[in-house]
């Protein structure tokens, strides 16, 4: 190198130490890990309230399953109940946006002017989520660090004393400060990091005295309703089970498992020839990997093709029949996966499904009928394009949970004697509603094992907890948990929707950022004046009369 040049790289160093200096120095007031929906939603608020905020994301878009394929949103989409009157603040901003992305104002003001129930209303194209979420930091001036991902070591610096994080450490070098933080991952990495209590799986009915949780001996819901061999000698069980199917045993009924409701990707699919891509053979595809589904189709099992369900003639199918992509059992071990662990799962499972589409719209034991169903929908090429029209990542069901002082149960969603939430920050409106764990041998045929839903309707709309957002004080003082909030299993399964995300995050960064006012730890924010000013920002705390 001339001495020219080494003038030239010199002063190219000099320029970029400014800009790496201050993004080390500068202290945020409000750090939120994780850019989901949730997260996104939790920065605009801090940023709203005149907070420094900045979103941190692992990967490389904004919005989580929103813009992942979970286009089909749950809101008024079953004849037995109404929920959308739950949905305010940002989140129903949110959807207001995308109604007027969609030319559909009007009619979306209307409807909720009527308190009516259109379901196709509240639905959306991910890359259309995707610009509604990007518009909501581009105006409101976030700060947001794309593929800054906590590192699996020693991310977290905590003072000792005061139990506050000071500061986040990505797995690129960069370092972050903060006064606060929210982890707004759906799988509690960063309640993992900073040594906060967090449990993975059921912890069975005797734990909080509930009757959904642990291992479930009497599923009906989702069931598989032909009965299929299990063994790949049929009728010996000494050859050994079918890909996808278990032996472990069944258990006890009602206790603990680390088994957690399968995952499934939330495909995007289009009939449109002009957008269409077809679903290629995988390279190493394994035709024995789909007995289970040849011997159902054999039985006189219907493994139906998805419908139209999103704007733009497109579907969003995730695990609308047990045989189509829904991957029991696959999962478990997802949440404390190190990030090479779940790229692998999320490959391989991705080959798996990949290989299910191509099987269904390919095989001859397939009837030509449903084949000829199945081969009519491809991959959209205006979604996910920068990975073939493929989801990027799981819809994850269940991450880790925090445990803290205060959980929320089953029976605070109960019909009969309900448990008061005396504290609430949003409302949660849905049945407990738990997939499938496990796949089974049971009385010598496969059988679906931990199903939940809307049970003899036994459930009623609850309030969110503010306290079910914060840790032990004795373990974080600085911290808020809006997606992974303390909660039994089977509480979180009525949780787990992306509108009730948005509302428990936007509720979170007004809690964190009245804590800043008040110079007080997050357990100590005035429930007051956090109920104050959460009904000036239009957020739902009760049941509408």
């Amino acid at each position: 190198m001339d001495q020219f040049s080494r003038h030239l790289l010199l002063l190219a160093l000099l320029l970029l130490v400014p800009t790496a200096r201050q993004c080390f120095a500068q202290t945020y007031d409000v750090v939120v890990y994780g850019g989901t929906s949730a997260g996104v939603i939790a920065a605009v608020q801090a940023a709203r309230m005149g907070k420094s905020v900045v979103l941190l994301e692992p990967g490389q878009h904004l919005g989580g399953m929103s813009v992942e394929g979970l286009g089909g949103t749950d809101i008024d989409n079953h004849k037995e109940f109404q929920n959308s009157p739950a949905v305010g603040g940002l989140a129903l901003e949110f959807y207001r946006r995308v109604s007027l992305c969609y030319g559909r104002l009007e009619q979306f003001e209307a409807m909720l002017a009527s308190k009516g129930k259109q379901r196709e209303l509240w639905r959306f194209e991910p890359h259309v989520a995707e610009e509604v979420f990007n518009q909501f930091v581009r105006e409101h001036r976030v700060r947001v660090l794309l593929a800054h991902r906590l590192a699996e070591k020693n991310g977290v610096t905590q003072d000792s004393q005061t139990k506050r994080i000071t500061q986040l450490r990505c797995a690129n070098g960069a370092r972050i400060r903060g006064r606060m933080f929210i982890d707004a991952t759906y799988e509690g990495d960063l309640l993992a990091a900073a040594g906060v209590t967090t449990v993975v799986g059921r912890e069975g009915n005797a734990k909080y005295d509930e009757t959904k949780n642990g291992i479930r001996t009497n599923t009906t819901h989702s069931q598989l309703d032909k009965r299929i061999d299990p063994y790949r000698r049929p009728g010996d069980p000494s050859s050994g089970v079918i890909y996808a199917v278990s032996d472990e045993p069944l258990g006890e009924h009602g206790a603990p498992s680390n088994a957690i409701q399968g995952f499934s990707f939330r495909l995007c699919l289009t009939k449109n020839p002009a957008n269409r891509l077809p679903i290629e053979k995988p390279a190493g595809y394994d035709a024995s990997h789909y007995e289970l589904q040849r011997r159902y189709l054999a039985a006189g099992g219907v493994i139906t093709a998805p419908a139209s369900s999103i704007p733009n003639g497109k579907t969003d199918p995730g695990s609308w029949h047990p045989l189509a992509g829904f991957l029991a059992g696959w999962n478990h071990n997802w949440n404390t996966a190190s990030s090479a662990e779940r790229e692998r799962m999320l490959r391989q499972s991705r080959e798996y499904v990949q290989g299910l589409l191509w099987f269904l719209a390919h095989d001859a034991a397939v009837p030509e009928k449903l084949r000829a169903e199945w081969a009519a929908w491809g991959l959209c090429k205006d979604e996910f394009t920068d990975n073939g029209g493929w989801p990027r990542m799981f819809y994850v069901r269940n991450g880790r949970r925090m445990v803290s002082d205060f959980v929320m149960t089953e029976a605070h969603g109960r019909k009969d004697n309900p448990v008061a939430v005396t504290d609430p920050i949003g409302l949660i409106w849905w049945p407990q509603d738990l997939h499938n764990t496990r796949r089974l041998v049971k009385d010598g045929a496969v059988w679906n094992e931990g199903a939940v839903f809307n049970e003899q309707a036994d459930w009623i709309p609850f309030g969110h907890s503010y306290r079910s957002l914060v840790p032990r004080a004795a373990e974080c003082t600085n911290l808020l948990a809006p997606t992974c909030p303390a909660m039994s299993y089977v509480a979180y399964g009525a949780f787990r929707l992306e509108f009730s995300f948005m509302i428990a995050a936007q509720s979170a960064a007004t809690a964190a950022c009245i804590a800043l006012d008040d110079k007080v730890n997050v357990q100590k924010v005035n429930y007051a004046k956090l109920r104050t000013r959460l009904l000036q920002d239009k957020q739902v705390l009760e049941i509408p009369r």
